[in-house]
């Protein structure tokens, strides 16, 4: 390889390492450095909790106790059975016979109308008879009879959303290792950025919004054709610096169960993938400078290693940005339950840029016809 190829490749490489740098100290520094209030503040604001479940008998039973037994004065949870041909309604009828706040919306198939979660949340929405909205999935179990209650003290401070976290649980295998840290960066990403007042996303399995935003941005219309995105391109378009607040306490987590497989793992993803490119414009550069340069940092990094030019440098550079991540990870680590992740960081860093580039690629020419 020529010189002057050598020497344009490294300054690429420390272009990338400074944007790098960049993001670890403007955004994610400001997560390590955030600390949740640890007293709950008192709320007092009827709350409606609303889940969509299509063929969740399984898991309606497991975990809808834990959100019907919340440490919460004021609130009513509303499940909509969604087009479900197993055991799901028979669930809720029972659990509807025992819990008087509890409230069960059904939804049947047609053959000419497919539904899908937007609309199954929309009449949720509908059905709700608090202003103030708690979204969860039905596989997702909150951390502490406290949730309700930790993510309700937000509305006080006059925000209109609120931007959970929902990890998955640990497990054995690689792909869990992966889907963990996957959800953890992710994560990272969208609260550091809502801190720094320019919030673009959340997670349906834990969000809060009020009625009067939903209705007032006429609710998913605008991307009701997408399959995926009532959590991230709702909030993507209607989240400022001013109506948006984040909530990370622990007792305000929600868990889920990763899946076991990579077929369903991909499944799940296909579901997710492509909704990235209807992201506000200066959303979709950020997230793809972030990705675009930590790939190409790696990729530069091996490019001087195999051809030997300046080694020594980069393999510094290198371990310089992997100690600054460690130094500012290890506290968001500690916050977000994911300290164990931390070991694996260097590997999972290369894997997590690699999958994010090539699926980011892919992800133009993937349709999903269905949430479920």
């Amino acid at each position: 390889m020529e010189t002057y190829i050598k020497e344009a490749l490294f300054l690429l490489f420390q272009l990338c390492f400074i944007v790098q740098l960049y993001y670890l100290v403007n955004n994610h520094s400001k997560l390590a450095a955030y600390k949740p209030l640890d007293e709950i503040t008192p709320a007092n604001i009827p709350i409606s909790v609303i889940i969509s479940a299509r063929n969740e008998a399984v898991n309606l039973r497991q975990y809808l106790p834990a959100i019907l037994q919340q440490n919460y004065p004021d609130y009513e949870v509303i499940v909509v059975n969604d087009c479900s041909y197993d055991k799901s309604y028979e669930v809720l009828e029972e659990f509807e016979k025992a819990y008087s706040h509890l409230k069960v919306v059904t939804i049947t198939e047609h053959d000419r109308f497919k539904t899908g979660k937007k609309f199954a949340l929309t009449l949720g929405i509908k059905a709700a008879k608090n202003e103030h909205l708690l979204f969860t999935d039905a596989d997702c179990e909150p951390a502490s009879p406290n949730w309700v209650a930790r993510m309700a003290a937000n509305f006080t401070t006059g925000a209109d959303i609120i931007l959970g976290y929902s990890p998955y649980r640990k497990s054995k295998g690689l792909l869990n290792v992966f889907v963990r840290f996957e959800t953890l960066k992710s994560a990272i990403n969208y609260l550091s950025s809502a801190l720094i007042g320019d919030p673009y996303m959340g997670i349906g399995r834990n969000l809060a919004y009020t009625k009067t935003l939903f209705f007032g941005a006429k609710g998913f219309a605008s991307h009701m054709h997408i399959m995926a995105g009532d959590d991230d391109l709702f909030v993507n378009q209607n989240a400022t610096p001013q109506n948006t607040i984040i909530e990370i306490h622990p007792e305000a987590f929600t868990y889920t169960q990763s899946k076991t497989t990579i077929a369903s793992w991909y499944r799940q993803k296909k579901r997710h993938l492509g909704v990235g490119k209807y992201y506000k414009n200066k959303h979709r550069r950020i997230l793809t400078i972030d990705a675009l340069t930590a790939g190409l940092f790696y990729l530069l990094l091996t490019l001087c290693l195999l051809f030997n030019f300046e080694p020594i440098l980069a393999i510094s550079i290198f371990i310089f940005r992997l100690i600054f991540q460690y130094i500012i990870y290890n506290k968001i680590f500690k916050k977000l339950d994911s300290s164990d992740l931390l070991f694996y960081l260097p590997g999972l860093d290369v894997f997590y840029y690699t999958y994010l580039n090539v699926f980011g690629f892919f992800a133009s020419f993937i349709k999903t016809k269905q949430w479920k």
